[in-house]
């Protein structure tokens, strides 16, 4: 097992405004926008190619987002599954996964190959509960529990075959992989593929690149874990900001890391959270969409 290569990459900033908790960066290859949440605030940020944002606020917490086949955005509210039109502003119920009788809301999602969106649950309890699960949200509003027994359900990403799907639990600090059929979104057992410890950052959102490594963001360590298919960390990025929540890939070659985080006070100040991107030596895939 070789040590893994540290790298501290050029960074340059994406957004001047402070979020509180910002994640679920996705990138529109058709438009060139860069889509992210604010959970808290609670918003909705479209970043163009000229660097303008759009805010669209909503009326809960926001978890995730991804993009739709009709250009509007599946949404995962603390109220639920929504569609958000951005032209008209109009939000539709779809579905609510969590039901009301657990303290906890939708947190990581993301629109996997077979055009369903996949979404955990993250306990809000305290102390915090393994009540929170995995699920896996059709067009029609149907909704199917994939994994229980979770914290905080997080970190999903599918390989470049769409063979394998990634999931972790932040708080449990895992990492699992589970075999995928991208035609029917039908799931192997799962397999742990590694344990974190907090100095090497608790497993949040995550993305995959064009050669399969998993990008995991460190959340409590500042950066940046490229992961090999088979558990072990082959590259360290160190990042400028203390809590990074998740990356994309994006621009026009699909070659630049954009990397969202929450506001902090690990390092002994408070560091609001922002969106930072640099130049990647590897390439990314462009998103599955909804519906």
């Amino acid at each position: 097992m070789t040590a893994p290569r540290i790298i501290e990459p050029k960074i340059r900033s994406v957004l001047q405004q402070p979020l509180t908790v910002g994640e679920s960066p996705v990138w529109d290859e058709e438009t060139g926008a860069l889509w992210l949440v604010d959970i808290l605030a609670p918003a909705i940020l479209r970043v163009s190619p000229q660097g303008k944002v759009d805010r669209f606020d909503m009326p809960a917490a926001v978890g995730s987002l991804g993009l739709c086949r009709d250009n509007r955005i599946i949404v995962a509210l603390q109220t639920g599954v929504h569609l958000f039109d951005p032209v008209s502003g109009d939000i539709e119920f779809l579905c609510d996964p969590v039901g009301r009788d657990i303290n906890g809301r939708l947190n990581d999602g993301k629109v996997g190959p077979d055009g369903h969106f996949w979404v955990g649950s993250i306990s809000e309890a305290k102390p915090q509960m393994n009540d929170a699960a995995l699920f896996r949200v059709g067009a029609d509003g149907s909704t199917r529990t994939v994994t229980t027994g979770l914290t905080s359900s997080n970190g999903l990403a599918w390989s470049p075959d769409g063979r394998r799907m990634y999931h972790s639990d932040s708080r449990q600090c895992f990492l699992q992989a589970f075999d995928f059929d991208p035609a029917t979104g039908e799931l192997g057992e799962g397999r742990r593929l590694r344990s974190f410890t907090e100095e090497q950052g608790r497993p949040d959102g995550a993305a995959t690149d064009r050669n399969g490594f998993y990008w995991s963001a460190g959340v409590s360590a500042g950066r940046l874990n490229r992961i090999s298919a088979d558990g072990e960390i082959v590259e360290i990025y160190i990042l400028p900001v203390a809590a990074p929540t998740m990356p994309c890939f994006g621009g026009p070659d699909l070659r630049t890391l954009y990397v969202t985080s929450l506001s902090s006070d690990r390092t002994g100040r408070f560091e609001a959270g922002t969106v930072i991107a640099f130049d990647a030596n590897a390439e990314g895939l462009p998103p599955f969409r909804f519906g």
